[in-house]
C-alpha cells in the first residue's frame, strides 16, 4: 500500500543450496532475523513484541553527519540510517506511508540537558550513533551498544515493554521521554515525573497515519497513556515544551502538530527527563505498561503482565516461548540455513498484525470515542487492519492457524463498522478510519476468515451491515473528500456502480479500473458471506456483481490485445498505453489485466482462449530476451512485491501449465527474498508480502477472495507439518529442492491426483499432500483437470 520509493539493494542476490536439516522444533525463532525487511522499501522494524502484540519496542532512528538524506523509515528503523533518537513503544510493520505510531520514545544520554530535546538548536545533541555490529535481534529481544556508551536491551509482553539500561560511570546518566514524538508527531502529550515512587506516567494524543497526503486527514484520534516504573532511584531532571526547558519541574505538556511531509515541523514538541546518579545506578531496569484507554488501564495492564519483581530475563524467555509456540505451528525440514531463515521470518512477520488493542480487562476504547467491552464470544479486541493488503493472504494464513484470532479479526471489524456510523473502513488505524487505499476490502476479508475456519463472529450481523454498504450509497461515498488515496466513503462511487455497473473516470475514488476490479473482488467476497449466512438470493446477486469487470473490458485496447481500460461515465474509452497508471492503483493496465482471481476462465474466454492467455503470460514474466520479469522489470511486467501482481503467476494453473506457475513462483521467492536487510524488495504492508512467500514455499495459495479452494504450486522443503485446531496438514516433497520447483506426481491423503488444486473441504478437515518434484517440467501434470472459476456472467 501507498508504496514508498524502493532502495537499492545492499548486496547481490544470494543463491540458496540445500542441505539436510531438520529445524529445531523446540526453538524456530532461532530461525528468524528481525533485521530482513529492514531496509530496500521493506520498511520492518527489529525490535521486540509479541505475536500480534500491542507494545513494540523497538528503535527509533535519525541519520547522523556523513548521510546524504534522511530515509523514509515508517517502521522507525531503516538499515543504511547510523542514529537513535529514542526507543518507542510502539510500531507498525511495513507500511508504506512515512510514519506511524513510534509513540513514546524513550532516549538513555549521557550529556547535561541544558538545551530543550526538541528545539532547532538542540539538532541531533540527543541522538546517537548506532553501529549494527553492536546490535543483535530475535523474537522478543533487542539489544545494541549506542555510542554514547549506553548499552539497551528491551523486551515486551503483549501490553508492557521491559527494558535494561547500562551507562557508563563516568558520564552523566538521563532518560528522555519524548513524549510528543510520534513518529508523524502529535497535538497534545503530558508527563508526570513522581520520584518518590519511581515512576514516570503520561500519555500521547496522535493519529495522522498517511494525513500528509491530504489536509482533510491531518488529525489525532488515539490517545495512548503510558506508566513506567524504575527499580533504581532517581531524581527529576526537568521538562521541555518546544524550545523551552524547565529545569526540576514534574510536570509538562504539548504537541508538536502535523506536517506536510509525514514529520512534524522542527523547533515543536514537549518531554521531560530522569536523572540517575550512575555511580550508585548504573544498571536501570525498567517495566512500562500501556493503554489506549486511560491511565488505569496502563498500570492495570503493567501489573497483571509485568508486575513488581519482572526481570529482563524473565521477560525474554516468556517472549521467546510464545514466539516459538506461534512459530512453531509450522515445522519444516531441510533446506538451507538463509532458505529456512527467510520461511520463519517471513512467518514471524506474517504474526506481528493486526495487533492487540483491548486491555487485560477486556475494555478498549472505540471509533465513537466511548470505551466498550468485548463482545461475548470475542477474546480480544484487534487494531491495525490494512485491508487492501492483507485479504489477500495474510488474513487467511492467520485463520488457518489459529481459527479464534481470525474470528475475534474479523469480530473487531465489525465492532469497529459499528462505531464508525456502519462504515467499514479500509485501512484503520487504531481507532482511525485512515481511509487509505481503494475498493472495498472487508467483505471478503470476513468471507476469508469465515472460509479458513473463524466461525466465532457475529457473522449475520456483519453480513447486514456489509450489504447495506455495498447496496445504499453514503453522503461519504458520493463526496470526493480526501480523494484519491484517501476517499472518506467506504465504497466511493458506490451510486455510479450501481447504475452503470462499472467506475467510470472522475468518479470518487483513486482510479476508476482499479477501483472496478477491487470492486467486483468485493461482491464476489460478499457473494461467499451470503451463502454462508443463508441468504441465496444475495449470493446469486453479488456474484452477478463480480462479474461486472467485464465492462471495462475492451478487445480493441491496443493491437497486441485486450485489457482493462478506463471508461467514461457516458460510455467512451479513455486514452489507453498498459504501461500507464492512469485508471489505477499503484499499477499499470499491464498489471491489472489479471486481476481477476475469482474467473481466471471468464478472463482467458475474453483474451482469446487459454492458449493466448498463456502467450500473454508468459510476455507477462519474461522479458523479450527471455529473462525472468518478475520484479522491477517495467511496467509491461510483473512488480511481483506489491499487491496487484501476486496472484498473476497462479493463473498459468488455469489454462492447463501449472508447471509454468511452479517455475515463476520459485524465480520470484529467489530473487525477491533473501536473507538480507534488504531481503524484501517493497512494502511488507502488515504482513501480506510475508504470507505470500509462506504460502508459496508451502506450496499453495488462497487465490479466490473469500474461498477455501488452494491452487497447488510446489513446496520449497522436503517436508511442512501444519498444526492447527481444525485438522493437521502435513506436506510431503521428495526431491524438493530451490533448483527443483516441477511437480511430477502428487498424492492427497494418498490418492493420486492430477488436479493442480484442493478442494475447500482439505482446509476444512486438514490431510496430507505427498509431491514427487524435479528439475524438469511435467508438462501432462495438472494440465486437464482445471481449477474452477466462478464467473459472474
Amino acid at each position: 500500500m501507498v508504496r514508498t520509493l524502493g532502495l537499492i539493494a545492499l548486496s547481490a542476490l544470494m543463491p540458496m543450496q540445500v542441505v539436510g536439516h531438520d529445524v529445531d522444533t523446540a526453538d524456530p525463532a532461532a530461525e528468524v532475523n528481525p533485521f530482513i525487511g529492514t531496509t530496500n522499501g521493506g520498511n520492518l522494524y527489529p525490535g521486540a513484541t509479541m505475536p500480534f502484540g500491542m507494545v513494540a519496542f523497538s528503535p527509533e532512528e535519525t541519520p547522523l553527519p556523513g548521510k546524504r538524506f534522511p530515509m523514509a523509515a515508517p517502521g522507525g528503523y531503516e538499515w543504511r540510517d547510523n542514529g537513535v533518537r529514542g526507543f518507542a513503544l510502539t510500531h507498525l510493520s511495513g507500511t508504506g506511508c512515512a510514519g506511524a505510531s513510534g509513540d513514546i520514545p524513550i532516549m538513555p544520554v549521557t550529556v547535561p540537558i541544558t538545551t530543550s530535546p526538541s528545539s532547532v538548536q538542540a539538532g541531533l545533541m540527543y541522538a546517537s550513533i548506532l553501529e549494527h555490529d553492536k546490535e543483535s535481534a530475535s523474537p522478543g529481544a533487542y539489544s545494541v551498544k549506542l555510542d554514547n556508551g549506553v548499552q539497551a536491551d528491551l523486551s515486551a509482553t503483549d501490553r508492557t515493554a521491559v527494558g535494561q539500561f547500562a551507562f557508563p560511570k563516568d558520564k552523566p546518566a538521563n532518560l528522555l521521554f519524548r513524549t510528543s514524538d510520534s513518529e508523524v508527531g502529535s497535538t497534545a502529550s503530558t508527563i508526570h515525573i513522581d520520584a518518590a515512587h519511581r515512576t514516570v506516567t503520561g500519555s500521547v494524543t496522535s493519529g495522522n497515519f498517511c494525513g500528509y497526503l491530504s489536509k482533510d486527514k491531518r488529525q489525532s484520534y488515539y490517545t495512548l497513556h503510558f506508566v513506567a516504573v524504575f527499580d533504581k532511584p532517581f531524581k527529576a531532571g526537568g521538562t521541555w515544551h518546544d524550545d523551552q526547558v524547565d529545569t526540576g519541574s514534574t510536570d509538562g505538556s504539548g504537541g508538536t502538530s502535523y506536517g506536510s511531509e509525514g514529520h512534524p515541523p522542527l523547533g515543536k514538541g514537549a518531554g521531560g527527563w530522569i536523572s540517575f546518579d550512575p555511580d550508585r545506578s548504573s544498571v536501570v531496569h525498567v517495566r512500562i505498561g500501556i493503554s489506549y484507554v486511560d491511565a488505569a488501564g496502563a498500570r492495570a495492564n503493567l501489573d497483571k503482565e509485568s508486575p513488581g519483581g519482572t526481570t529482563l530475563a524473565a521477560t525474554r524467555a516468556a517472549a521467546r516461548a510464545a514466539w516459538n509456540r506461534a512459530l512453531g505451528q509450522v515445522r519444516i525440514t531441510g533446506g538451507s540455513g538463509d532458505n529456512r531463515t527467510v520461511f520463519y521470518t517471513a512467518l514471524y512477520h506474517t504474526l506481528l498484525e493486526p495487533n492487540l488493542y483491548s486491555d487485560s480487562d477486556g475494555r478498549y476504547r472505540g471509533f465513537d470515542g466511548k470505551v466498550h467491552q468485548l463482545s461475548p464470544g470475542q477474546h480480544a479486541q484487534y487494531a491495525n487492519y490494512s485491508g487492501w493488503d492483507v485479504y489477500r493472504s495474510q488474513l487467511q494464513l492467520v485463520t488457518l492457524l489459529d481459527p479464534q484470532r481470525g474470528s475475534d479479526i474479523a469480530q473487531s471489524l465489525l465492532n469497529q463498522a459499528d462505531q464508525n456510523g456502519g462504515v467499514w473502513d479500509r485501512w484503520t488505524h487504531l481507532t482511525g478510519a485512515t481511509s487509505v487505499m481503494n475498493g472495498d476490502p472487508s467483505p471478503q476479508s470476513l468471507a476469508a476468515v469465515y472460509a479458513f475456519g473463524g466461525r466465532s463472529f457475529d457473522l449475520k450481523r456483519a453480513y447486514a451491515s456489509l450489504k447495506r454498504a455495498a447496496t445504499v450509497p453514503t453522503p461519504g461515498d458520493l463526496s470526493h473528500t480526501g480523494c484519491p488515496v484517501l476517499c472518506v466513503g467506504q465504497r466511493p462511487g458506490l451510486d455510479q456502480w450501481l447504475k452503470l455497473h462499472y467506475m467510470p473516470a472522475g468518479a470518487p475514488g483513486w482510479g476508476g479500473a482499479a477501483d472496478t476490479l477491487e470492486m467486483t473482488a468485493a461482491d464476489f467476497g460478499l457473494a461467499q458471506l451470503a451463502r454462508d449466512a443463508g441468504d441465496r438470493a444475495g449470493e446469486r446477486a453479488f456474484l452477478r456483481r463480480s462479474g461486472w469487470w467485464r465492462n471495462l473490458f475492451n478487445p480493441k485496447a491496443t493491437a497486441q490485445g485486450g485489457y482493462i481500460q478506463q471508461r467514461n461515465a457516458d460510455g467512451s474509452w479513455t486514452q489507453f498505453d498498459p504501461a500507464s497508471d492512469d485508471g489505477f492503483v499503484e499499477g499499470s493496465g499491464a498489471q491489472y489485466l489479471w486481476m481477476v482471481p475469482f474467473d481466471p476462465a471468464g478472463l482467458a474466454k475474453a483474451l482469446g482462449g487459454k492458449q493466448a492467455m498463456a502467450a500473454r503470460l508468459d510476455a507477462f514474466f519474461r522479458t523479450p530476451d527471455g529473462k525472468w520479469a518478475v520484479t522491477k522489470s517495467g511496467p509491461l511486467h510483473a512488480e511481483l512485491d506489491n499487491e496487484p501482481s501476486v496472484g498473476s503467476p497462479w493463473l498459468y494453473n488455469f489454462v492447463g501449465q501449472p508447471w509454468k506457475t511452479q517455475a515463476t513462483v520459485r524465480a520470484a521467492m529467489r530473487q525477491i527474498w533473501t536473507n538480507q536487510p534488504d531481503g524484501i524488495s517493497g512494502n511488507d504492508d502488515l504482513g501480506e508480502m510475508s504470507s505470500w512467500y509462506v504460502w508459496s514455499a508451502l506450496g499453495l495459495y488462497p487465490l479466490y477472495p473469500g474461498r477455501a479452494e488452494l491452487i497447488v504450486g510446489s513446496p520449497l522443503f522436503p517436508s511442512a507439518t501444519i498444526d492447527r485446531p481444525d485438522g493437521r496438514i502435513e506436506i510431503q516433497a521428495d526431491g524438493a529442492a530451490p533448483d527443483s520447483p516441477y511437480v511430477q506426481a502428487l498424492k492427497v491423503n494418498g490418492a493420486s491426483s492430477d488436479r493442480a488444486w484442493l478442494p475447500a473441504s482439505f482446509v476444512a478437515k486438514g490431510g496430507t499432500l505427498h509431491f514427487t518434484l524435479g528439475k524438469m517440467p511435467d508438462k501432462q501434470w495438472g494440465s486437464s483437470f482445471l481449477p474452477p472459476s466462478f464467473s459472474g456472467s
